[in-house]
């Protein structure tokens, strides 16, 4: 079921009168409690966001949309159906719950609300994802940099009826065993910067003369007299020439298979493709987790406050909210069974809510430690660059405070296998608080977490054998298991053998070497 919210005139209730009463809505409710948060979110907050379009959907809706990573529409793979049945099981025995919502990054951005929502949770979820989730997709920069908003649906729309024409015209078995090679490699095939464009010839020429005129300028004849470097040997042309060609080293390695692998069929690069494709429109998700969630949150905490001030939420449905909010925002301590981690809505809305304080009511400490937004006043256009310009590891690192550690009450400890005991590394002064802060970012920073693994080179003229090397951070290695699986759906797309060497990046030392080679199931 679709709500469409396209519309002539506003069907938002003057101040005063009530949304709704009682716990039972239709689709006019739904239009009238979007119309409502509109009048909030731009006047009020300035928030920008794409055409919203609100689709109701079932308990059973919701399964499957957690089953194939919550796109509306999408291929279909066993693993799909594994996650539905896990999940469905778990719902039925009431050890899990449903999510209110799912939002779709796209334009016009796709909100899923659950039909069994009562009116307030539907008021709280519009909020929270038709206008945060929203704000936050369409400004910030790694969506903006690696999202196509516009065209992520007829993309999924074409890869959904591709691969369906490749497992009739290949056979089921065929395509599933690329999918599942391709999905263990998802994580790996991702570009973590922007890639340089091919410049045209024009631009080309351009740039050699300018080349020549900073050459000129800057020429000394005294240089010529200067000793070459001992060791300043040049690399073998050969394997210089070759990398180049390949562009080694290759970080994205479904992007480097579909490329050159040299067994792989058209319709096998094209799904590589797919996956690779679909892994990258999340990868900025990956990254801004806390903000994202924090920004929708705050976003529903300021709208359905402003909502109830002007006597569009009774008090029921107000208390109801509330209690919903504080479940959402909940944060267990350290020592308590259910702690698993920061609860990135709980660490996201106290940050904002941390950041609007120190704008409007600082203290002396915060405006030591912030001078640049520190009583400036305005907390909407401080929030609004922050999500516009930050991801999570950059936003805790610039903006976690004193004051917000106290309350959270963090501690940094150290816990190093080859010592008897744990170390309390830092303690609540102010180089501990810019020690924990760095330490805090830290665990939300991907090129930190992520194991960092190159091609870095193969002789597709002589054994075609493909060498991938893993900087080993800390000499942390893989899970060996794990670790043998992977490079053996690595080498089955490849088609010939693959080495992967765990390298000690301060000493070039390898520490772990795997091997696997292909199996003959793609050709």
């Amino acid at each position: 079921m679709v709500a469409s919210l396209s519309r002539t005139k506003s069907t938002a209730p003057k101040p005063g009168e009530l949304l709704f009463s009682g716990n039972d809505w239709d689709f006019e409710t739904i239009r009238c409690i979007h119309d409502a948060c509109e009048a909030v979110a731009g006047p009020e907050l300035g928030l920008s966001w794409y055409p919203n379009q609100i689709e109701i959907i079932t308990a059973e809706q919701m399964l499957d949309a957690y089953a194939s990573i919550g796109m509306p529409l999408f291929y279909k793979h066993w693993s799909f159906g594994k996650h539905f049945a896990q999940q469905e099981a778990s719902y039925r025995r009431g050890l899990m719950g449903l999510a209110y919502e799912i939002v779709i990054n796209s334009d016009p951005c796709i909100s899923y609300v659950m039909e069994e929502n009562t009116a307030t949770m539907q008021t709280l979820v519009i909020a929270h994802a038709a206008f945060g989730h929203n704000h936050f997709f369409k400004n910030n920069y790694l969506f903006r940099q690696w999202t196509d908003a516009e065209g992520i649906l007829d993309y999924l729309d074409f890869a959904k009826g591709y691969i369906a024409r490749c497992e009739e015209r290949y056979g089921h078995q065929a395509v599933e065993h690329v999918l599942d090679a391709a999905h263990a490699l998802m994580s790996q095939g991702v570009h973590r910067y922007p890639r340089k464009k091919r410049p045209d010839l024009a631009s080309e020429q351009r740039r050699e003369r300018e080349r020549e005129e900073h050459g000129e300028q800057i020429y000394n004849d005294l240089w010529r007299t200067l000793p070459a470097k001992a060791g300043a040997a040049k690399g073998d042309p050969a394997l210089e020439r070759r990398k180049a060609l390949l562009e080694l080293p290759q970080e994205n390695i479904l992007y480097f298979l579909e490329k050159v692998a040299p067994r792989l069929r058209p319709w096998q690069r094209e799904i590589l493709r797919i996956v690779r494709l679909v892994a990258q429109y999340f990868y900025p998700q990956r990254q801004t987790k806390v903000m994202n969630e924090g920004c929708a949150t705050y976003c529903h905490y300021r709208i359905m406050n402003a909502l109830s001030q002007k006597g569009q939420l009774s008090e029921a449905a107000y208390l109801e909210f509330l209690t919903s909010h504080t479940n959402v925002i909940r944060q267990p301590n350290y020592d308590d069974r259910s702690f698993g981690g920061h609860n990135p809505y709980a660490l996201g809305f106290a940050m904002m809510q941390d950041i609007a304080r120190i704008v409007e009511q600082p203290s002396q400490e915060d405006r030591e430690w912030f001078p640049d937004i520190a009583g400036t006043g305005d907390a909407m256009a401080v929030l609004r660059d922050c999500w516009e310009n930050y991801r999570d590891e950059s936003f805790i690192a610039q903006f976690l405070s004193p004051k917000l550690m106290r309350d959270m009450r963090l501690f940094h400890v150290v816990d190093d296998p080859d010592e008897p005991e744990m170390r309390v590394e830092a303690i609540h002064d102010e180089r501990g608080y810019r020690k924990m802060r760095r330490s805090f970012a830290r665990q939300y920073d991907v090129a930190w977490l992520d194991p960092d693994i190159e091609v870095v080179d193969v002789d597709l003229e002589g054994d075609r054998r493909l060498i991938l090397h893993h900087k080993a951070l800390n000499r942390i290695t893989l899970q060996r298991e794990d670790a043998r699986r992977v490079l053996q759906h690595l080498a089955d797309l490849w088609g010939y053998d693959a080495v992967l060497k765990e390298v000690d990046p301060a000493t070039g030392a390898v520490l772990v070497e795997h091997s696997a080679s292909a199996r003959p199931i793609f050709f």
